[in-house]
Formats: C-alpha cells, structure tokens, sequence
C-alpha cells in the first residue's frame, strides 16, 4: 500500500472543477507549487506543470485482459538490444491522448511478451473507442525512444487475436512538410483477449449471498498486564474502550448487519487458559466446544471475561486460527452454502510464525474468505505489510505454491 507520507512531495495544484469542464477541450494546465517556509516569511517554488482532464464516464463492469507482444523490434541504440515496453492510451474528443496503462520494461528484448494488462472498458470509453498503443524504447534519462504505434480500439485487438496475425506498427515520420505514416516490418500481436464482468458487492448480495463475520483476539504479553492503565487490554472502568474494543466495534458493527443469525466464531490466542499450555486458538467464551457469541455485545462480554480468565504469553502465531476459519469456510463450501466469511485478526505485534501463516494463507485463498488484520498500539507493523499483496507479490507458501487471490488486508488501528 502507498503511503503519501513515506513520498516526497513535487508540489500541488488546486482549482474548481467547473474550470476544467468549460474549456473547449475539458483541459486545465497547472502550476506545480511547493510552498517554503523561512524563519522571515513564506514563499512559492514552482515545480513543474499539472494537466487534468475531465471527462465524463459511462458505468460499465466488463474488464478485458490482454497479453501483447511484438515481433522483429528496431534497435535504437547503437551497441545494445532494446529495452521496450508499452503505453496504452485513449483518444479524446480534442484528439489528445490520455494514458491509461503502462507495460512493464523487457530488457534486451526484440521479441518481447509482456505480461497482461487489465483495462476496464469505462476506462477507455467503449470497446469501438480509438485507443494508442506505443511502444518505447527505455531510456534511463527519461527520454524514452518510439519504436512504433498502432492505433486500435478494443473490438479491433479482439479481431488480431481471433485472426491470430500481427499488426504491423508505423511510425511518423516528417517528409518535408508533411508527415507521413512509416510502416515498419516490427508487428504487434495480441496473444491473449479475454472479457470478464465485475460483479459488484450488491450483486452477491441480490443474490442471496451472506457475510459471516469471525473475530480472533490477540492476548499475548506484550500487550501489558490487564490490570495496568498502560495495558493494550486495560478495562477503564469509566467505560473508555480500549484499541482491541474500538476495533471490534467499529469493524463489527458495520458487518453485522450482513450476518442474519448474527452469531460470530471469536477466539482468543497466545494465551494460557487456567490450568493448561499456551492456546494459540482457545473459544473466547470459555466453553470447549461451542465457538459462537451473539451478536457485537457477546463478543465484548466474552473478550472482557477472558482477560480475567487466561494469563498472557505468546509467542504471536497466526497459522492456528486461520486454519481453523479456513475450515469453518470449507465446510460450507462443500455444503454449497452461499456464504462468504470475514475474519477480523487484532494484534499488537509482528507474526512469529511468518512462514507457517503464509502457507495458511495460500491454503485459504481458494475459499470464500477474506482476512482483515488490524494492528493496534505502537509497534512498527513494517513487516506485516508482507502478508497484504497490495504492491501485486502474491503470497508463496513453502511449497512453492502462490495464492491465487488476495485475500488479506493489513490495516494499522492508529492509521484509521
């Protein structure tokens, strides 16, 4: 995931949107400016130049992925094999073009393969809009080289897959005081095209699908005594929430209302119940069978009950409880229930067992489940952000095996 404070800022640039849409050509050109303040006074630096563009956009949920690649590149550096990628852009009314998608660079490469691009057709307009598609030779100085460009719109890419020949690539070229089209030997293919619906989360829920929430609490150690003030798990007896509390209030009252039993799974781990071993998955309200609460309250009460119930200790593993909601979502699975399951993890610390939480996650990312991870307290939560594939690394388990979703979202308490 981003984060805008980790970045270095260039400068901003701010206007009213009516500005944009009545210009002739729904284009507004800004200044960059970053503001520097002095011990005397506040002055302006002007970083550059912003265009925005406005347009407006027709709902559509039909994404196409395509796989190019091309065939006999031009070299356009003298001692070495090109290095090419891709920019896909759409054609506007005013006939200037908008990237909307940027492949990967192949290094020495005149037969690239890129690896897929996803492009939503309200992205690009409609599937008969004209779309760009240059490919550049990359250049580290940021003066890249255009080897050549095709101008095609989606339905036509669909036609040079179907038809399995290339496209030839031109490129312009000024003779005299004309330009021309050159046509180049080099052609562009289109070695995959598919088209999917997005489904959107109302969708499932027209169709009759529900949401089960599941709750997993962290009592380790290093949360603090219970009974101390500075403790993650103190009970103030004002009635102030604590961190897991806030969490599991603010998570779960937004999910409840999906849930029509409005019963929830909720553990406990890396805890050591009265009289017996550290738990890394114990039943939050004490029973040895019967995992369910009702209902945000009885998980509050059950949550409470517990930290006088268990003594704290760790280490912090993740693998015990999501094995066990991964069985849980696969036994209705089987049963072909049209259940989708979430399961809230609060934890105050990095995971010990990193390796045997990734292979739970690759096991799980099969079945209708999602995992939301909420860190509380001040810990540096760095290398949790490894478990949420945001950055596009899907997870490996220790098999070599890789997740085929996502399905985990990391989320610090004191970011929301």
């Amino acid at each position: 995931m981003l984060k805008l404070e980790e970045q270095q800022s260039l400068g901003e640039a701010s206007c009213a949107l009516s500005e944009i849409v009545t210009k002739p050509n729904r284009s507004l050109t800004l200044d960059l400016v970053r503001r520097v303040e002095s011990v005397s006074s506040t002055h302006s630096q002007h970083h550059g130049k912003l265009t925005v563009h406005a347009e407006e956009c027709f709902s559509s949920r039909t994404t196409a992925e395509m796989m190019l690649s091309c065939l006999d590149l031009e070299s356009k550096d003298l001692f070495s094999k090109c290095d090419p990628f891709l920019v896909i852009s759409k054609l506007v009314e005013s006939g200037i073009s908008i990237p909307v998608c940027k492949t990967e660079v192949l290094k020495n490469d005149h037969n690239p393969t890129w690896k897929p691009v996803f492009l939503n057709i309200q992205q690009v307009g409609s599937k008969d809009s004209p779309l760009v598609i240059e490919c550049f030779n990359f250049n580290s100085n940021g003066k890249h080289d255009l080897i050549g460009k095709v101008q095609k719109s989606l339905a036509d890419l669909e036609k040079i897959h179907s038809g399995r020949e290339g496209e030839n690539l031109f490129l312009p070229t000024l003779v005299g005081h004309d330009c021309e089209n050159k046509i180049l030997k080099s052609k562009l293919f289109v070695e995959k095209f598919s088209e999917t619906i997005q489904h959107t989360f109302l969708d499932y829920l027209a169709g009759g699908v529900e949401l089960n929430f599941m709750v997993a609490i962290d009592f380790t150690a290093s949360n603090g005594n219970p009974r101390l003030p500075d403790s993650l798990h103190y009970i103030d007896p004002s009635g102030r929430q604590n961190a897991y509390q806030k969490a599991i209030y603010e998570v779960g009252e937004v999910l409840q209302f999906y849930d029509t039993d409005k019963c929830f799974p909720a553990w406990g781990f890396g805890a050591r119940p009265i009289d017996g071993p550290v738990s890394h998955c114990f039943n939050l309200n004490g029973s040895n069978n019967y995992c369910k609460v009702e209902g945000i309250r009885g998980i509050m009460m059950a949550y409470t009950s517990a930290l006088f119930n268990v003594s704290l200790a760790g280490p912090t593993l993740f693998g015990h409880v999501i094995n066990k909601a991964a069985l849980i979502a696969s036994q209705s699975l089987a049963d072909e229930a049209q259940k989708y399951f979430v399961l809230l993890i609060i934890t105050d610390g990095v995971v010990t067992d990193l390796q045997e939480t990734k292979d739970a996650l690759v096991k799980a990312s099969d079945l209708p489940l999602s995992i939301l991870i909420v860190g509380v307290g001040g810990a540096d939560f760095k290398e949790m952000e490894i478990l949420d594939a945001d950055k596009g690394e899907r997870l490996e388990s220790s098999t070599g095996r890789v997740a085929s979703r996502d399905i985990v979202q990391f989320v610090p308490f004191r970011d929301v």
